[in-house]
């Protein structure tokens, strides 16, 4: 064999061997699972949340009905986290879960809230922040924190054919999720559904009937779009009560 063709070949593979690497290291940007970890509400608040996801529905019928792959949920955190990681998250989450206990806890709705975009908004029911759940997120935040990821990408998300996208909105937000949304930034909330901003702006507008609810046990969630929990990973804790 020649030098000629001998440097060649060693090109070559050299070439091909950079491929596999570029692909590899592809792989493994994109083996990622944004996740969710809710308080899944008792039937009191499902059936509120339900009650006001037809309303949004029938103003806005393109938005997403409450169902099996749309799960009324508070959002205590959200991560990025490696795929080859969840069961290390799951034991992390569920040591805090087994000493907060939350299904034990009595939890206030007050109000009706929207996040505002181009013509349409993200509705919600607002739940009063306590010590208790102010107590449990910083919890969970410090638990889940070897396992996270800075960012992610729409790759990370459930998809379907129906939905195949993830905006770039809700990709942004699991990666910003512990500096806007925890400790004194905290909301938590049952997210309702999508509405037209005039027809949100009336429900703000209505009287609001707060009342008190339990949760009724607490779970991982994979994330779809608009920060839906559309698959459901785990329960954690054994849902104690």
């Amino acid at each position: 064999m020649s030098i000629r063709t001998t440097f060649r070949s060693a090109t070559l593979l050299a070439f091909i061997s950079s491929l596999l690497t570029v692909g590899a290291l592809h792989a493994t940007e994109t083996q990622l699972s944004a996740i969710d970890i809710v308080l899944k509400p008792d039937a009191t608040m499902s059936n509120r949340a339900q009650e006001s996801n037809a309303r949004l529905l029938k103003d806005y019928p393109q938005g997403f009905a409450l169902d099996a792959s749309h799960n009324p949920h508070i959002t205590l955190l959200q991560r990025y986290v490696k795929t080859s990681d969840l069961n290390k998250v799951f034991d992390a989450a569920n040591s805090v879960i087994r000493k907060e206990r939350p299904m034990r806890w009595r939890l206030n709705a007050f109000k009706y809230y929207y996040g505002k975009g181009d013509k349409t908004g993200l509705a919600g029911i607002v739940v009063k922040p306590t010590a208790n759940l102010l107590r449990l997120q910083r919890e969970l935040i410090e638990a889940v924190a070897p396992y996270s990821v800075p960012t992610g990408n729409a790759a990370a998300f459930v998809t379907t054919p129906e939905e195949p996208s993830i905006n770039k909105f809700t990709i942004d937000w699991v990666s910003s999720y512990v500096e806007k949304a925890s400790g004194k930034n905290f909301n938590p909330h049952v997210t309702t559904g999508i509405g037209t901003i005039a027809f949100l702006d009336k429900l703000l507008a209505e009287p609001f009937q707060p009342f008190s609810f339990s949760p009724a046990g607490v779970y991982v969630y994979q994330l779809g779009d608009n920060g839906t929990a559309r698959k459901e990973l785990t329960s954690l804790g054994n849902n104690p009560k």
